[in-house]
């Protein structure tokens, strides 16, 4: 089992950020996502769920993304994931964002990826504990530039 625990701080207002992990907005910050709909309950609530297809190179996944919590309130926004892709791997991970001031956010992201079969706690056995964690930094580069610039 992988897990991590990151967190940046953001130069704009928490609502700017909380805006980029919308629906309508999940492409600009989860850029191989190629589509993500909404296929049960409603997007703000926790029991959501959505058909979400991500690509990588040639592989392209198709799975569902259940919404374990959400919160939103004036000074915390939180959001928690689950999902199992390509039947090897049991993902979950959430986004907290913290108002720290009217024009400053911190964004902390964490989560864990276990195997899901056999197969799956084979790969992340092999796969490098670095690499990881590059992936994590750059996402939380991602939605920091995302919400700098908008």
């Amino acid at each position: 089992m992988i897990t991590w625990k990151e967190e940046t701080m953001i130069n704009a207002n928490i609502e700017q950020v909380w805006e980029l992990f919308k629906d309508r907005n999940i492409k600009r910050i989860m850029p191989k996502v190629i589509s993500h709909e909404l296929v049960e309950g409603e997007e703000t609530i926790a029991g959501a769920k959505h058909q979400q297809t991500y690509g990588e190179g040639k592989r392209v996944e198709t799975y569902i993304v259940h919404t374990l919590a959400y919160e939103d309130h004036e000074d915390e926004k939180y959001k928690k994931v689950n999902f199992i892709l390509g039947k090897a791997f049991d993902t979950t991970f959430s986004f907290k964002l913290l108002k720290e001031s009217e024009q400053q956010t911190k964004l902390i992201y964490e989560g864990q990826n276990k195997g899901a079969n056999f197969v799956g706690k084979a790969m992340l056995k092999l796969a490098g504990k670095k690499q990881d964690n590059k992936v994590v930094l750059e996402f939380l580069e991602r939605v920091k530039k995302e919400a700098e610039s908008s």
